[in-house]
């Protein structure tokens, strides 16, 4: 694609300005990739029954 060839055209009709910039937003918004969500986090209380864990679920209940 050369630089001077159009990304998009519109085949029918004589839309605004304000038409053209909605539907260059829908493109540019529909082309980025989704933003995954970060993992949530355990509370350490969670943790503490997980296996692997060095502490084990028996040190829950002590103080810290």
């Amino acid at each position: 694609m050369s630089a001077e060839e159009p990304l998009f055209r519109v085949v029918r009709g004589v839309p605004t300005a304000e038409e053209l910039a909605a539907l260059v937003g829908a493109i540019i918004v529909r082309s980025r990739p989704a933003a995954t969500p970060a993992p949530a986090t355990a509370s350490a209380w969670a943790r503490t029954a997980r296996p692997g864990n060095s502490r084990g679920w028996r040190a829950a209940g002590l103080p810290r």
